[in-house]
Protein backbone atom coordinates (compact mmCIF):
# COMPACT_ATOMS: atom_id res chain seq x y z
CA UNK A 1 0.00 0.00 0.00
CA UNK A 2 2.67 2.66 0.69
CA UNK A 3 4.76 1.53 -2.08
CA UNK A 4 1.26 2.67 -4.26
CA UNK A 5 1.00 6.14 -2.50
CA UNK A 6 4.76 6.71 -3.52
CA UNK A 7 4.17 6.02 -7.05
CA UNK A 8 0.75 7.52 -7.11
CA UNK A 9 3.03 10.68 -5.52
CA UNK A 10 6.00 11.12 -7.97
CA UNK A 11 2.66 11.15 -11.17
CA UNK A 12 0.63 13.50 -9.14
CA UNK A 13 4.19 15.73 -8.89
CA UNK A 14 5.40 15.22 -12.24
CA UNK A 15 1.38 15.98 -13.67
CA UNK A 16 1.55 19.28 -11.18
CA UNK A 17 4.75 20.41 -12.54
CA UNK A 18 3.70 19.67 -16.38
CA UNK A 19 0.13 21.42 -16.05
CA UNK A 20 1.94 24.29 -14.48
CA UNK A 21 4.49 24.61 -17.04
CA UNK A 22 1.98 24.77 -19.02
CA UNK A 23 -0.54 27.25 -17.86
CA UNK A 24 2.82 29.36 -17.50
CA UNK A 25 3.39 29.69 -20.36
CA UNK A 26 0.08 29.30 -22.80
CA UNK A 27 -0.75 32.78 -20.91
CA UNK A 28 2.33 34.36 -20.79
CA UNK A 29 1.59 37.84 -23.14
CA UNK A 30 5.30 38.02 -23.94
CA UNK A 31 5.73 34.91 -25.84
CA UNK A 32 2.51 36.09 -28.19
CA UNK A 33 4.27 39.65 -28.23
CA UNK A 34 7.64 37.84 -29.69
CA UNK A 35 5.79 35.40 -31.69
CA UNK A 36 4.04 38.42 -33.80
CA UNK A 37 7.20 39.61 -35.19
CA UNK A 38 9.32 35.89 -34.97
CA UNK A 39 6.76 34.73 -37.33
CA UNK A 40 5.98 37.64 -39.66
CA UNK A 41 2.34 37.28 -37.71
CA UNK A 42 1.41 40.87 -38.55
CA UNK A 43 2.03 41.13 -42.21
CA UNK A 44 0.12 37.58 -42.60
CA UNK A 45 -3.32 38.80 -40.47
CA UNK A 46 -2.92 42.24 -41.71
CA UNK A 47 -3.80 43.07 -37.69
CA UNK A 48 -2.04 46.35 -36.01
CA UNK A 49 -0.01 45.44 -33.27
CA UNK A 50 -2.49 46.43 -30.26
CA UNK A 51 -4.87 44.49 -32.38
CA UNK A 52 -3.59 41.38 -32.09
CA UNK A 53 -2.75 41.70 -28.53
CA UNK A 54 -6.36 42.61 -27.84
CA UNK A 55 -7.24 39.62 -29.57
CA UNK A 56 -4.66 37.62 -27.60
CA UNK A 57 -6.02 38.69 -24.41
CA UNK A 58 -9.60 37.58 -25.40
CA UNK A 59 -8.72 33.94 -25.94
CA UNK A 60 -6.97 34.24 -22.84
CA UNK A 61 -10.21 35.33 -21.22
CA UNK A 62 -12.18 32.48 -23.34
CA UNK A 63 -9.50 30.03 -22.56
CA UNK A 64 -9.71 30.12 -18.63
CA UNK A 65 -13.96 30.00 -18.86
CA UNK A 66 -14.55 33.60 -18.01
CA UNK A 67 -16.66 34.49 -21.36
CA UNK A 68 -18.63 32.64 -24.15
CA UNK A 69 -18.34 32.93 -27.40
CA UNK A 70 -18.99 36.26 -28.16
CA UNK A 71 -15.95 37.26 -27.31
CA UNK A 72 -14.59 35.62 -30.30
CA UNK A 73 -17.34 36.37 -32.45
CA UNK A 74 -15.74 39.48 -33.99
CA UNK A 75 -12.89 38.03 -34.63
CA UNK A 76 -13.36 34.80 -36.05
CA UNK A 77 -15.19 32.34 -37.99
CA UNK A 78 -18.20 29.51 -36.95
CA UNK A 79 -15.50 27.07 -37.26
CA UNK A 80 -12.86 28.47 -35.78
CA UNK A 81 -15.02 29.34 -32.76
CA UNK A 82 -16.76 25.77 -32.83
CA UNK A 83 -12.96 24.81 -32.52
CA UNK A 84 -12.46 26.89 -29.63
CA UNK A 85 -15.52 25.33 -27.82
CA UNK A 86 -13.08 21.93 -27.65
CA UNK A 87 -10.33 23.85 -26.51
CA UNK A 88 -11.66 25.46 -23.78
CA UNK A 89 -13.08 22.33 -22.45
CA UNK A 90 -9.80 20.71 -22.96
CA UNK A 91 -8.37 23.31 -20.69
CA UNK A 92 -11.55 23.32 -17.94
CA UNK A 93 -10.50 20.08 -17.64
CA UNK A 94 -6.60 20.78 -17.73
CA UNK A 95 -7.45 23.10 -14.67
CA UNK A 96 -9.40 20.68 -12.82
CA UNK A 97 -6.54 17.70 -13.36
CA UNK A 98 -3.77 19.92 -12.28
CA UNK A 99 -5.86 20.81 -8.87
CA UNK A 100 -6.61 17.19 -8.19
CA UNK A 101 -3.13 16.67 -8.64
CA UNK A 102 -1.52 19.45 -6.70
CA UNK A 103 -3.65 19.21 -3.34
CA UNK A 104 -3.17 14.89 -3.89
CA UNK A 105 0.73 15.76 -3.89
CA UNK A 106 0.28 18.34 -0.74
CA UNK A 107 -1.81 15.73 1.09
CA UNK A 108 0.54 12.68 0.35
CA UNK A 109 3.54 14.85 1.31
CA UNK A 110 2.03 15.37 4.51
CA UNK A 111 1.00 11.76 5.38
CA UNK A 112 4.47 10.45 5.12
CA UNK A 113 6.05 13.06 6.95
CA UNK A 114 3.01 13.16 10.00
CA UNK A 115 3.86 8.73 9.82
CA UNK A 116 8.15 9.36 10.36
CA UNK A 117 8.51 8.77 6.62
CA UNK A 118 10.26 11.73 5.44
CA UNK A 119 13.75 9.96 4.13
CA UNK A 120 11.61 7.74 2.48
CA UNK A 121 9.41 10.01 0.54
CA UNK A 122 12.26 12.22 -0.14
CA UNK A 123 14.34 9.94 -1.96
CA UNK A 124 11.06 8.76 -3.67
CA UNK A 125 10.46 12.02 -5.23
CA UNK A 126 13.98 12.40 -5.55
CA UNK A 127 14.74 9.44 -7.88
CA UNK A 128 11.30 9.33 -8.91
CA UNK A 129 11.48 12.19 -10.67
CA UNK A 130 14.21 11.22 -12.71
CA UNK A 131 11.68 9.20 -15.29
CA UNK A 132 10.54 13.14 -16.59
CA UNK A 133 14.02 13.07 -18.08
CA UNK A 134 13.27 10.21 -20.11
CA UNK A 135 10.10 11.39 -21.12
CA UNK A 136 10.85 14.95 -22.28
CA UNK A 137 13.88 13.05 -23.76
CA UNK A 138 12.52 11.42 -26.03
CA UNK A 139 9.62 13.60 -26.66
CA UNK A 140 12.07 16.10 -27.64
CA UNK A 141 13.69 14.42 -30.15
CA UNK A 142 10.20 13.09 -31.75
CA UNK A 143 9.78 17.11 -31.83
CA UNK A 144 13.48 18.13 -33.25
CA UNK A 145 12.65 15.31 -36.04
CA UNK A 146 8.92 15.39 -37.06
CA UNK A 147 6.91 17.93 -35.02
CA UNK A 148 3.97 18.48 -37.09
CA UNK A 149 3.46 14.79 -36.93
CA UNK A 150 3.54 14.30 -33.37
CA UNK A 151 1.52 17.47 -33.48
CA UNK A 152 -0.97 15.92 -35.63
CA UNK A 153 -1.37 12.86 -33.40
CA UNK A 154 -1.99 15.47 -30.65
CA UNK A 155 -4.83 16.73 -32.11
CA UNK A 156 -6.06 13.24 -33.11
CA UNK A 157 -6.04 12.10 -29.52
CA UNK A 158 -7.38 15.62 -27.68
CA UNK A 159 -10.39 15.86 -30.56
CA UNK A 160 -13.13 13.89 -31.77
CA UNK A 161 -13.44 16.39 -35.10
CA UNK A 162 -11.70 17.74 -37.83
CA UNK A 163 -12.47 21.67 -36.62
CA UNK A 164 -8.86 22.01 -35.82
CA UNK A 165 -7.83 21.65 -39.15
CA UNK A 166 -7.91 25.40 -40.79
CA UNK A 167 -7.00 27.02 -43.60
CA UNK A 168 -4.26 29.21 -43.68
CA UNK A 169 -5.27 31.30 -46.42
CA UNK A 170 -8.86 32.63 -44.62
CA UNK A 171 -8.59 31.95 -40.77
CA UNK A 172 -7.17 34.15 -38.09
CA UNK A 173 -6.86 31.53 -35.45
CA UNK A 174 -4.41 29.81 -37.81
CA UNK A 175 -2.87 32.66 -39.05
CA UNK A 176 -2.20 34.19 -35.19
CA UNK A 177 -0.85 30.93 -33.99
CA UNK A 178 1.32 28.88 -36.54
CA UNK A 179 2.74 25.70 -36.13
CA UNK A 180 6.12 27.59 -35.34
CA UNK A 181 4.49 29.19 -32.83
CA UNK A 182 2.90 25.92 -31.02
CA UNK A 183 6.83 24.27 -31.40
CA UNK A 184 8.21 26.97 -29.62
CA UNK A 185 5.88 27.18 -27.12
CA UNK A 186 6.40 23.28 -26.34
CA UNK A 187 10.19 23.91 -26.14
CA UNK A 188 9.45 26.61 -23.38
CA UNK A 189 6.83 24.58 -21.82
CA UNK A 190 9.38 21.44 -21.48
CA UNK A 191 12.26 23.25 -19.94
CA UNK A 192 10.02 24.76 -17.35
CA UNK A 193 9.21 21.47 -16.08
CA UNK A 194 12.19 20.40 -16.46
CA UNK A 195 12.80 23.53 -14.11
CA UNK A 196 10.16 22.61 -11.56
CA UNK A 197 10.79 18.80 -11.59
CA UNK A 198 14.75 19.02 -10.26
CA UNK A 199 13.83 22.24 -7.97
CA UNK A 200 11.12 19.41 -6.34
CA UNK A 201 14.28 16.93 -6.76
CA UNK A 202 16.64 19.25 -4.85
CA UNK A 203 14.07 19.41 -1.83
CA UNK A 204 13.20 15.94 -2.15
CA UNK A 205 17.35 15.04 -2.01
CA UNK A 206 17.50 17.80 1.29
CA UNK A 207 14.95 15.63 2.47
CA UNK A 208 16.59 12.33 2.47
CA UNK A 209 19.58 14.36 3.70
CA UNK A 210 17.56 15.58 6.82
CA UNK A 211 16.44 12.08 7.57
CA UNK A 212 19.89 10.69 7.02
CA UNK A 213 21.33 12.74 9.50
CA UNK A 214 18.75 12.38 11.97
CA UNK A 215 18.52 9.11 11.76
CA UNK A 216 22.82 8.66 12.52
CA UNK A 217 22.40 11.30 15.46
CA UNK A 218 19.94 8.73 17.02
CA UNK A 219 21.79 6.19 16.67
CA UNK A 220 24.71 7.56 17.83
CA UNK A 221 22.95 8.34 21.08
CA UNK A 222 21.53 5.23 21.16
CA UNK A 223 25.07 3.61 21.31
CA UNK A 224 26.51 5.94 24.10
CA UNK A 225 23.04 5.49 26.16
CA UNK A 226 24.02 1.34 26.01
CA UNK A 227 27.48 1.68 26.91
CA UNK A 228 26.38 3.11 30.26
Amino acid sequence: MKKILLILLVISLSLSCLLIAAEQHIFDIKHYRRAYFAHDILQVTGKEYFELESITNDIFIYLRGKAGDEILESNFNQREILHMRDVQVLFKYGFILKYIAIILSIGLIIYFVLIGETKLVGKWIYKGLFVNLIFIGILGVMIYFDFTKYFTYFHYIFFTNDLWLLDPQTDLLIQMLPEEFFSSMATSIGLSFLGFVATIQGIGYAATKKGREKNEKGFKLFKKGSQR
